[in-house]
């Protein structure tokens, strides 16, 4: 396992996508588009002013995508921050091989590089209870956000191992609250999950949410998983407090959340000093407030 950013699978260029849309959707084909970011999953395009063209660039994300086009849709009217829900769905071709999406774009800039102010805890509270609502049996399965701690704990281990080589930030007592956590009783309801709140997945303007964005892990499993949000989001001790004291989580829950912002933490931190420095830097920062929470 390198642990870094994954190498795209295939090569997304302008042109690709300008014949995409001239095949699937050409009453859009004429407008603006340029190249905007790729991540781990996914390749960007800005379209026209407010759209954006979102293609996988690895199998693997390929039903991620899927998942985004059927549930989004359903649980966008019910969060109170918008979400992008597809605008039009893009068939596989023989020059492309996945499905792909148009989804609004929203005006913002991601969390860690424009965090929310404080008085953002109360909105970000609201979010994680309306969307931590029971989750229905076809929704989507996901082996990596919702499980038990336990299942995470050896391919952890190796990031751990790697990262005590080359940084200090996983301390003796980020250790003992990882302990705390595997040891905490497992979450006895499932419900809905966005899976991977980091902080470039969540958009401010103004130092307001803006929205919350990338959706290919929705699951249902454990909140604890997203409730790892806040060590993600917020600089300051008192807003994480202040979400906590309005989403009101027992206490187990709230030892397996800080035992999942160890995994973002770790995940964020090993992969960025491999090869991505600004997910270095969020993972140095989850993982040090929450030591210093504790």
């Amino acid at each position: 396992m390198s642990g870094g950013k994954p190498e795209a699978e295939l090569t997304l260029s302008s042109e690709l996508v300008r014949q995409l849309l001239q095949t699937q959707h050409p009453d859009l084909a004429g407008l603006p588009m340029r190249e905007f970011a790729s991540g781990w999953d996914n390749q960007l395009f800005t379209l026209g002013e407010t759209m954006i063209v979102r293609l996988p660039r690895r199998e693997l994300a390929a039903t991620l995508v899927r998942n985004e086009q059927t549930w989004l849709p359903e649980l966008a009217p019910l969060l109170p921050l918008p979400v992008p829900a597809p605008l039009r769905i893009g068939e596989p071709t023989d020059d492309y091989p996945w499905h792909w999406s148009i989804v609004p774009a929203f005006v913002g800039e991601p969390a860690d590089l424009a965090p929310p102010e404080a008085a953002e805890a109360k909105v970000w509270a609201a979010f994680l209870k309306a969307l931590h609502q029971p989750a229905p049996d076809n929704a989507p399965e996901n082996d990596f956000r919702g499980v038990p701690l336990r299942d995470r704990e050896t391919t952890l281990q190796v990031r751990i191992d790697r990262l005590r080589g080359v940084s200090d930030a996983y301390t003796k007592h980020i250790e003992r609250l990882w302990e705390t956590g595997l040891a905490a009783p497992e979450a006895t309801r499932n419900c809905w999950l966005h899976g991977d709140l980091h902080a470039q997945n969540v958009l401010t303007h103004n130092q307001a949410f803006a929205a919350v964005i990338d959706w290919g892990d929705i699951t249902s499993g454990d909140a604890a998983t997203d409730l790892a949000s806040i060590w993600a989001l917020f600089p300051d001790r008192s807003s994480r407090q202040r979400v906590l004291d309005l989403y009101q989580p027992d206490q187990p829950t709230l030892d397996r959340a800080r035992g999942w912002a160890i995994i973002f933490g770790v995940i964020l931190l090993d992969s960025g000093l491999i090869n991505s420095p600004r997910h270095a830097l969020m993972g140095r920062d989850m993982l040090q407030r929450v030591s210093t929470d504790t």
